[in-house]
């Protein structure tokens, strides 16, 4: 069934994001990123995309303030960032419950509050049952379900991913990418996501952005029409396909 009458998309805010002519020259003379300009509006997810060494990840490092610009502009709007990476990163000595309030106790949150916001987030990702449970005792899915519940304790207004499903099985990959973007479409937070996939890049965004290699700028810029959420199914549609090949394509250039 055709995704283009599905529910609105959300209305775009404010600019919560935004890179002007950003340089990024690190002190060893590597010259990570040129003349990148970026915008992130709130409701808007845009992916990244490029060969690998092209500096996405570097992207959200500065995005969240690890890193800084050596030149150009760089404005970050947002109240509270979530950051969720390749690997889900939790204490292997702490239950699910307890790497959920993590970053709500580092802040000074109330115990009471943490638990409240800790149970919140774990039933928006389905995982009530397992808040006594250790991570070994979880699957790769489950695990990053439990890296994202502990982000979203902080109600993020900007949402940053860093290849999060990349080391799953492909059906796992898929099944988390139908969640977050029923997330996405609940929520209406920005979301800046990096991945190697240009099929999960269309079925995730608003925007895919594509990058070329070191030092990486921002090449080209495909639209992506369809409205949140969106039903698994729409992989299999003919402009699902357009707009892949057209990234997929936008890519061999930017790495020739």
């Amino acid at each position: 069934m055709s995704q283009t009458n599905a529910v609105a998309t959300p209305a775009l805010g404010h600019p919560l994001l935004g890179f002007e002519r950003a340089e990024l020259v690190y002190p060893d003379g590597t010259h990570a990123l040129r003349d990148v300009n970026l915008t992130v509006r709130a409701g808007e997810f845009v992916s990244v995309v490029g060969p690998s060494g092209c500096g996405k990840s570097t992207l959200l490092r500065l995005s969240a303030g690890l890193d800084t610009i050596t030149d150009g502009y760089l404005q970050c709007g947002a109240q509270r960032i979530g950051y969720v990476f390749q690997d889900a990163t939790l204490l292997p000595w702490r239950s699910v419950n307890d790497n959920v309030a993590l970053l709500g106790e580092l802040d000074g949150v109330p115990r009471s509050e943490r638990r409240q916001r800790a149970a919140a987030a774990l039933s928006t990702v389905g995982l009530e049952g397992f808040e006594n449970h250790l991570p070994h005792m979880l699957s790769g899915g489950m695990r990053m379900r439990v890296s994202l519940a502990r982000s979203l304790t902080l109600d993020p207004d900007l949402f940053l991913f860093d290849e999060p499903f990349a080391a799953l099985d492909e059906m796992t990959r898929e099944r988390l990418g139908v969640e977050l973007n029923e997330l996405f479409a609940v929520r209406s937070f920005a979301g800046l996501f990096i991945t190697h996939s240009v099929s999960e890049a269309t079925f995730l965004s608003s925007r895919v952005l594509v990058m070329s290699g070191r030092p990486g700028t921002i090449v080209d810029e495909i639209e992506v029409p369809f409205s949140f959420p969106r039903s698994p199914d729409l992989r299999f549609e003919p402009e699902f396909g357009r707009i892949a090949g057209r990234i997929s394509s936008a890519l061999r250039e930017a790495h020739s």
